[in-house]
């Protein structure tokens, strides 16, 4: 078993980073997570700390990492998972929503991972991963802001993973496919089933199956591997 960690999901309140916040926990690490509206539901999920964080905001950023450094001890893991959509073809979307969405999903894992590495730094010793997507490899339609996002932490994920090696420090990205969280499930049925028609193993992914590999890449069997990009959804993004 891997050494008990403090471990930080940013997102960590439903879906994959709940997924993840609850699987990091149970492989004994001391798990945190921040959230923007709702805290994690205690059902089940009372040893995860719920932390509230806008992180589109730098100030909130900080604060929430000296929230758990005070009640939990500097983050030796930061799973970089928080994100938003807002899908409409390039031609109907405004300057509002590209750049909402790359501050949401790309500035803020470069926040965090600034924030996080001081400690990391310090202590030679840490673990960053981000949360990407299969679009940030392939490019959808009507996801052109989603896709940039999820495509430019690949770049920052390797760069980051080449100026924090020396210390340590590994850095990789996980990119999930289609999978079953809230938001795929509010689409209607035509929709649902055209996207799992895609997939060569001809279903969704589950949020658990996202958390294993977040879980590997977390612990100290994974201090060989940086800089990787590890694919999560069912052959959808082959040879991307």
């Amino acid at each position: 078993m891997s050494t008990s960690r403090v471990v930080l999901v940013t997102g960590g309140n439903r879906g994959i980073g709940l997924a993840t916040a609850a699987g990091l926990a149970a492989d004994g690490h001391r798990v945190a997570v921040t959230y923007r509206t709702r805290p994690p539901a205690p059902s089940g999920q009372a040893d995860l700390l719920g932390v509230p964080c806008d992180v589109t905001d730098e100030s909130q950023v900080d604060a929430a990492f000296a929230a758990v450094e005070e009640e939990l001890g500097p983050v030796e893991v930061l799973v970089s998972n928080a994100g938003i959509t807002r899908d409409k073809l390039v031609m109907r979307m405004s300057e509002a929503d590209f750049t909402e969405v790359i501050d949401a999903n790309l500035t803020a894992g470069y926040r965090a991972a600034k924030r996080a590495a001081r400690s990391m730094m310090r202590n030679r010793w840490g673990r960053i991963v981000f949360v990407s997507s299969v679009v940030g490899l392939m490019g959808q339609a009507g996801q052109a802001n989603y896709a940039a996002s999820k495509a430019g932490l690949l770049g920052l994920g390797r760069s980051l993973a080449k100026e924090l090696a020396s210390r340590n420090i590994t850095v990789n990205v996980v990119a999930p496919g289609p999978v079953g969280t809230d938001m795929l499930n509010e689409l209607d049925e035509d929709r649902r089933s055209a996207i799992i028609a895609a997939v060569p193993l001809e279903r969704l992914g589950e949020p658990s199956e996202v958390a294993a590999a977040i879980s590997f890449l977390a612990s100290d069997a994974a201090g060989y591997v940086t800089g990787a990009v590890i694919p999560v959804d069912g052959g959808l993004g082959m040879g991307g």
